[in-house]
């Protein structure tokens, strides 16, 4: 029986896989392996590797590879992990088709060592654009390196056949983050406000910023402006929900500026480590607005017409929908766009839209399109 094995090394490429895994492993025709590595076996992290078992799955392999510092050394040094424990897990589970997601460095280590033992690489979300960090560089040398391509959108699909990979392995997917999850689950709001110590009558706004990985100062200005600029809002009883930065380099000063103004203001502003899937979905629809750098407020974001800030460089050139507002960095101007954001006229706007109009992302199916594929491919 076919081995599919799908790598993940974050809280939000896991997010995104999850509903293909869960296809994958219900199925009669292949056998699901999971490799966690990276943030998912990180205490400073969250530990994350434990929401993928809750889930129900088994994790075949777990890869430790995150030391404690966040230098270019550290990274490298991190990938070379990831390379390592990947020679035994694949020797070991003998995998038939391998899945990554996206841009990050582990996935480039994944992909690298899947050209070795000549298992073909199924790679989704390639072919996109983020010229603010160097993921944009990760995920070029990802798509060369596989076999398979799932896009997120036509011009993205197109895009990976102008790189001259084989039009007949290119599939137009969608993104499966675009899908709706939080509307489909049995009432997370009391796990919600537990973990966040929000309340439900709470108007609060999303906080996801992470590294700008090729800005000078790593994005750590942007940041700064935005805590500035959300000051406005907190006095207006808003309150902030900042899920902290992912593992890229810098992100250890970014981390120390949310958690100090989390203990200084803990009434106003939350600071959590990872809300998981479902509840990350759940505060999408609950939320007023989402500020800041994430992918997730581009791609998912929208199919909850929820309003968006995207701040800086780190999405620049990533398509992108009418929810989107962006804004530069300056602290001004990150407080025009979020109160632009919340107006009613930009809201109601917003809920008249149909889903492929408001999302660029999103196409009906997208996780069963990809995981039917995989079991044929």
């Amino acid at each position: 029986m076919k081995k599919i094995c799908f790598i993940t090394g974050t809280r939000a490429d896991y997010g995104i896989m999850a509903p293909v895994m869960r296809q994958i492993s219900d199925s009669d025709e292949a056998v699901l392996q999971v490799i966690a590595t990276n943030m998912h076996l990180s205490a400073a992290y969250g530990m994350t590797v434990k929401e993928i078992e809750a889930d129900g799955f088994k994790v075949d392999r777990k890869i430790e590879s995150l030391g404690e510092g966040d230098s270019p050394a550290d990274i490298v040094r991190s990938m070379a992990k990831v390379e390592t424990g990947l020679a035994d897990a694949f020797e070991e589970l003998q995998p038939d088709l391998v899945v990554v997601l996206g841009d990050r460095y582990e996935a480039l280590a994944a992909a690298a060592a899947t050209v070795v033992f000549g298992i073909p690489l199924v790679h989704l979300h390639g072919g996109e654009i983020t010229e603010g960090a160097f993921d944009d560089m990760f995920r070029n040398a990802i798509t060369k390196l596989a076999t398979y391509h799932f896009a997120s959108t036509p011009e993205y699909a197109r895009r990976i056949v102008s790189m001259g990979e084989n039009q007949e392995n290119v599939f137009h997917s969608g993104a499966p983050g675009a899908e709706m999850k939080a509307l489909s689950q049995d009432n997370p709001a009391n796990d919600f406000y537990q973990k966040t110590g929000l309340r439900p009558e709470d108007r609060f706004l999303i906080v996801t910023m992470h590294p700008a990985t090729l800005s000078e100062d790593g994005g750590l200005q942007d940041i700064e402006n935005t805590i500035s600029a959300l000051q406005a809002f907190v006095k207006d009883g808003y309150k902030i929900l900042i899920t902290l930065p992912n593992s890229d380099p810098g992100n250890k000063k970014i981390r120390k500026l949310y958690l100090e103004w989390g203990a200084k203001d803990s009434e106003m502003v939350k600071c959590v480590e990872s809300l998981g899937s479902v509840l990350f979905h759940y505060a999408l629809n609950a939320a007023q607005a989402i500020v800041g750098n994430s992918s997730s407020a581009l791609i998912e974001a929208p199919s909850y017409r929820l309003p968006a800030v995207n701040i800086g460089i780190r999405q620049k050139g990533r398509a992108q929908g009418p929810s989107v507002i962006n804004a530069e960095g300056n602290a001004e101007e990150i407080r025009k766009a979020i109160a632009k954001a919340l107006t009613p006229e930009f809201r109601e706007g917003l809920k008249k839209m149909r889903l492929n109009e408001i999302n660029p992302y999103y196409k009906e199916g997208s996780s069963k399109y990809i995981a039917d594929k995989l079991l044929k491919l």
